[in-house]
């Protein structure tokens, strides 16, 4: 299964550097980065000897937004009289070389400092459940059901106004209030599912109590999916959840290097543009067996263009706009972090509480190339270059490979509301 992996990475990068017509230099720098990523992809599967879901997500995201997305729009862009990504931003070479630039060294910090901070044994103490907690389960659990059920009565007129809402209209409901209802509250029932099954892996278990338990998990999977559905709640954080659940009832599903990046590598990478290949392309399957390159060009084939040429795969992008504000404006010095780590404070409390750099970076796209769309994403690279340039870049690598070290020894605890925490963040990378 490694080996195929690999061969499977090797194959999608040797399609897209084959069949896509792009200029040369640019193509060299996205070279550099794709073997920079399968350095990558080799400690991973056939060094690293722990298991890291976190390094695995970190691949795909890597790989999807920085690699297979951005070529294949510059493919097309090179065709279009007057080009710009689907952000608006015009094309221009010189930040797409920098904007590489920036996502090697940010990727190759990351993996010399993740490597380096694996040996620290402090960061891989595993926590444990106290006997305390254990026994507190059943109250635990059932305090839980009665706050869901609360959250549920009162949160109907927000639940059905956001199921009426069409996704491009503002939300009349402010910022902090729709954070507590959809980040917090509504996670409630998530958390209740843990819990159960932590009570199911203790050892004595009483025959009524178990009853009682079983009855309150379908009660908790009702209102999780009552809180979090399409409907509600974009894709990106419906994704976490879903795929934990698949790992809470199926343990053994994910649970190797292996496993989690072929799965996530198949459904990412692989799954999502062959769908769209016969979604949406106009040429017969005979023109695709004797000209394969069609299925990159966007007046025929236009299946894996369509794909990646959407707001979806913008995070490349977004550097770019993000490296050109930086030009006009400087850096934020720690700025644009302080809005990042400190998220929890409402604007009514303070006022002149900066914006997030997508909506800023957003901002710019509107004012400059008369985009309609602020809710931008903006990546960890760009973020920390916005902030303090190169040093931004690492300081920000760095960051990310001790949290996840640490979140690591996580995976291996007792305890699984921790556990699963981890690999909801751990998804969260992509």
């Amino acid at each position: 299964m490694k080996h195929l992996l690999g061969i499977a990475f090797i194959i999608v990068s040797v399609a897209l550097f084959s069949y896509l017509r792009i200029d040369g230099v640019l193509l060299t720098s996205f070279l550099i980065s794709t073997l920079v990523l399968f350095g990558v992809l080799t400690y991973h599967l056939y060094i690293e000897q722990s298991y890291s879901p976190f390094l695995s997500a970190y691949i795909v995201f890597n790989f999807l937004f920085f690699i297979v997305a951005p070529l294949t729009q510059i493919s097309i862009l090179e065709q279009t009289p007057s080009p710009e990504f689907v952000n608006k931003f015009p094309y221009k070479k010189d930040l797409i070389l920098k904007a590489n630039f920036l996502i090697i060294l940010f990727n190759i910090s990351f993996i010399s400092v993740y490597a380096f901070l694996k040996r620290f044994k402090p960061l891989r103490k595993v926590p444990v459940l106290s006997n305390e907690s254990l026994k507190m389960l059943p109250l635990t659990i059932v305090i839980l059901l009665v706050i869901s059920i609360l959250v549920f009565l009162m949160s109907r007129g927000f639940v059905q106004y956001e199921i009426s809402r069409p996704s491009w209209q503002k939300s009349e409901i402010s910022v902090f209030s729709m954070l507590i209802w959809t980040k917090v509250l509504f996670l409630t029932p998530f958390a209740g599912i843990i819990l159960c099954f932590q009570y199911f892996r203790k050892k004595h278990k009483k025959p009524w109590n178990y009853a009682i338990i079983l009855i309150v998990l379908f009660a908790f999977l009702l209102l999780l999916f009552w809180f979090k559905n399409p409907l509600i709640e974009k894709r990106n954080a419906l994704g976490p959840i879903y795929i934990c659940l698949m790992i809470i009832f199926l343990p053994k599903l994910l649970n190797t290097n292996t496993r989690m990046l072929g799965f996530l590598f198949l459904t990412m990478i692989v799954a999502f543009p062959l769908s769209a290949i016969f979604t949406h392309t106009e040429a017969t399957f005979s023109e695709i067996l004797k000209t394969p390159s069609v299925l990159f060009e966007q007046n025929k084939g236009g299946g894996i263009a369509s794909a990646f040429n959407t707001l979806n795969y913008d995070a490349f992008a977004n550097i770019l706009a993000t490296i050109e504000y930086v030009g006009e404006y400087g850096f934020a010095m720690g700025g644009q972090l302080l809005s990042a780590f400190l998220f929890f404070v409402p604007r009514s409390v303070w006022s002149n509480k900066p914006i997030s750099t997508g909506e800023l970076v957003g901002d710019h796209l509107i004012d400059r190339y008369d985009f309609t769309y602020s809710n931008l994403s903006n990546p960890m690279v760009s973020e920390g270059y916005i902030n303090y340039g190169i040093l931004g870049v690492i300081l920000g690598a760095i960051f990310l490979a001790f949290v996840t070290i640490k979140f690591m020894s996580w995976l291996r605890s007792n305890d699984d509301l921790k556990r699963i925490l981890a690999y909801y963040l751990a998804i969260h990378f992509i």
